[in-house]
């Protein structure tokens, strides 16, 4: 039974975990983008500056 070596899928499954992380994030922060978009539209509310993100 040791005998039997099977090739490892470790590093496409690191590949995908990384990738998907990060697709994950770019689509999150899209969609908060978005909803603040919206809802500055509906409030009327004025743009952060840089000085008030500090």
């Amino acid at each position: 039974m040791s005998g039997n070596h099977h090739p490892s899928d470790r590093t496409a499954a690191f590949t995908g975990l990384i990738v998907g992380a990060v697709a994950i994030g770019i689509m999150l922060y899209g969609i908060v983008l978005l909803t603040n978009a919206q809802y500055a539209k509906e409030a009327g509310a004025p743009k952060p500056t840089a000085s008030a993100i500090r």
